[in-house]
């Protein structure tokens, strides 16, 4: 099979690092060389902007978060994704250009058409498959209230921000529904999983 990219999304408590975990898993029992990757971040440049990014103590404007977030992307895709894909490699990918839609334009209110000629120039291409978990915002902030890490400068933001993100990141599901998988998950562990690697089997089904 030909390299493929399969990106995560999803708002803050969603689960992507235990669905990311079976995904992966589900890929190598295939025998599929698997690699995998967050945003921002995935390259030596793109974390030391990741830690610029999601410093707490560190106030940045919408438009050099946009910005930041690009460079983190775009550095990734020419080390790492690009690389892969062209090898056969599958990408799984922690968050990707959407993420940029949902956060920065639905979060932020920047003009999505300008996100849109950023993926374009300083991205070039879509992911495959992406699955989108959804889970309600007072939810997810419950999930992640438990852990020991101290919130990051976007975890910090209030829930309305959060609210426009989930609401962008609908929008582009059912704008894009033969790339996009809604996953409910505010469900059990076990079926989200279950819905997950589900909707993976008929995509590879319908690729090869």
């Amino acid at each position: 099979m030909t390299g493929r990219l399969i990106t995560l999304e999803g708002g803050e408590g969603a689960g992507k690092s235990t669905v990311m975990g079976a995904l992966r898993a589900a890929l190598e029992q295939r025998g599929v060389e698997v690699v995998q990757t967050r945003e921002p971040g995935g390259t030596d440049a793109g974390e030391a902007i990741r830690k610029l990014l999601l410093d707490p103590a560190r106030s940045l404007g919408a438009e050099t978060e946009l910005l930041l977030m690009f460079a983190s992307r775009a550095q990734l895709v020419r080390e790492l994704v690009a690389p892969a894909l062209a090898r056969g490699a599958w990408v799984l990918s922690d968050r990707f250009t959407d993420a940029s839609f949902a956060y920065q334009a639905g979060g932020r209110g920047i003009d999505s058409g300008r996100i849109a000629e950023l993926e374009r120039w300083a991205v070039g291409i879509k992911p495959d498959l992406t699955f989108l978990l959804d889970v309600d915002v007072r939810q997810g902030h419950a999930r992640i209230a438990g852990r020991d890490a101290r919130p990051d400068r976007i975890e910090s933001e209030r829930e309305d921000f959060f609210e426009r993100v989930r609401a962008t990141y609908l929008q582009r599901a059912a704008a894009e529904p033969r790339r996009f998988r809604v996953i409910d998950a505010s469900a059990p562990q076990d079926a989200v999983l279950r819905a997950v690697l589900g909707q993976l089997e008929r995509a590879i089904s319908a690729w090869i």
